[in-house]
């Protein structure tokens, strides 16, 4: 996974900015003994603003965002999840209307919002990778048409969280989240705050995150419901009559298809895999004679020793036990918080697993139901004992879907060397996962 993220931030990264995409940088790495060139920041007031969100007239939260197109800002997911509408307004006092995102990376908490035409274009990202204590700017929004300038340093970059970022010496106010942290006239990153490991830090988020979104970035501007795990009711009806998805992985493809009778399921996994959610995710857990799991936002940029598994697109979906289904060997089901802590069954909104399980015999399913309470009906019975699966799950957790083709792949996975928290010795990635109209 080190070898992958380095791929990543070394890759090369034009600028953002329409008026700036033949500029031709060097990719060398800026170094701490560099000092970034003294700039006039007033010259970004037209491109950089306090985003607003709302629930109809309803004011949500305001934060920063900035251009990084003509026509393209980008800010924090977290602030406007839960809205119907944003508005835009530049530090030098025009006002831009959102009119959708093209663009979501949640495990990363950013958006690409479409607005109206902005003639000054957006900022220009740096392709450059930042060392350890290279000295950065932040900008402050203009008093009395004048600007302040928070002056800070950069720590290693590192996973924070579940992602990489770069520590920032200052400590972001509220408001301030989202801004743009720059090298000289670079942006290098979107700054924030956040609690790691029981403290508040400055945060950065690197530029080359925010450039790889937007070249997934979608030509269809798409509504701030879709941002929300529901699904409006014609997007649902059209993912009814989706034949298949083919999970592709680093050990060979597994093709599945999802249950319509689960359809809050159904609908948030195909949104995710629309938005490149599991695209090189871990297959983070293998238990021999149960499953193989993925779909935790934490394993992307995971190293070795990196404890994962914990961290979802920021929400749960309401249990939905359909009693026709059970934990036979093939079906896909969506783990959940043990009891203890989610009282109401409520299930992942993201991480899944397939059962690939093993044969019981009717004294060990005796013994299930004399522990659960959960009774087996005699076809149920049949099933467990000649082809196999996980009935002591049966009854408590969301089965959505089931495997088609590809099940061997999952049982050669379910063979591989696992260590701590039965992850898998070597990395196995989901590549990406297809869907099949």
């Amino acid at each position: 996974m080190r070898q992958l993220l380095t791929i990543i931030l070394l890759s090369s990264i034009i600028s953002c900015s329409s008026s700036n995409k033949n500029q031709n940088d060097s990719a060398e790495t800026q170094t701490n003994t560099e000092k970034p060139q003294q700039s006039d920041y007033t010259k970004f007031t037209s491109q950089i603003g306090s985003i607003s969100s709302y629930d109809n007239e309803r004011l949500l939260e305001t934060e920063t965002a900035f251009f990084i197109d003509s026509s393209l800002v980008v800010a924090r997911l977290s602030p406007i999840i839960e809205s119907n509408k944003a508005t835009l307004t530049t530090w030098s006092g025009k006002e831009f209307n959102i009119k959708g995102f093209v663009a979501i990376d949640r495990a990363n908490n950013l958006v690409i919002l479409k607005t109206t035409e902005n003639a000054r274009g957006g900022i220009p990202l740096s392709n450059r990778t930042v060392s350890p204590s290279t000295k950065v700017n932040s900008p402050r929004i203009p008093i009395n048409n004048v600007m302040n300038i928070n002056k800070g340093t950069t720590g290693s970059l590192k996973n924070a969280n579940g992602a990489p970022r770069y520590s920032y010496s200052l400590k972001l106010h509220s408001k301030a989240f989202g801004s743009p942290i720059f090298v000289g006239d670079t942006c290098i990153g979107l700054g924030y705050a956040e609690v790691v490991d029981f403290e508040k830090r400055g945060l950065i988020i690197p530029s080359n995150i925010i450039h790889q979104l937007l070249e997934n970035r979608s030509d269809d501007v798409r509504p701030f419901d879709e941002l929300k795990s529901g699904s409006d009711k014609a997007t649902s009806e059209a993912n009814k009559r989706i034949k298949g998805l083919v999970i592709e992985t680093t050990m060979g493809n597994i093709r599945i298809k999802l249950y319509n009778e689960t359809p809050v399921y159904r609908d948030n996994f195909i949104a995710l895999v629309r938005e490149h959610y599991f695209d090189s995710l871990l297959i983070h857990r293998v238990i021999p004679g149960f499953c193989i799991q993925s779909g935790a936002a934490d394993t992307r940029y995971a190293a070795k020793d990196d404890v994962v598994g914990w961290k979802g697109p920021g929400y749960t979906l309401p249990a939905h036990i359909v009693p026709k289904y059970f934990h036979r060997r093939g079906v896909i089901g969506c783990p959940r918080k043990p009891d203890t802590k989610n009282s109401k069954f409520r299930s992942d909104g993201s991480q899944f697993y397939i059962v690939t399980g093993r044969r019981y015999n009717d004294a060990e399913l005796d013994e299930i139901t004399e522990k659960t309470g959960h009774k087996f009906t005699a076809a149920q019975r049949q099933v467990y004992k000649t082809t196999g699966g996980a009935p002591h799950i049966d009854g408590t957790y969301t089965i959505f879907g089931e495997v088609t083709s590809g099940l061997s792949i999952a049982d050669k996975i379910n063979k591989v060397e696992t260590g701590i928290d039965s992850r898998p010795v070597e990395d196995i990635r989901i590549k990406r996962i297809r869907i099949i109209e």
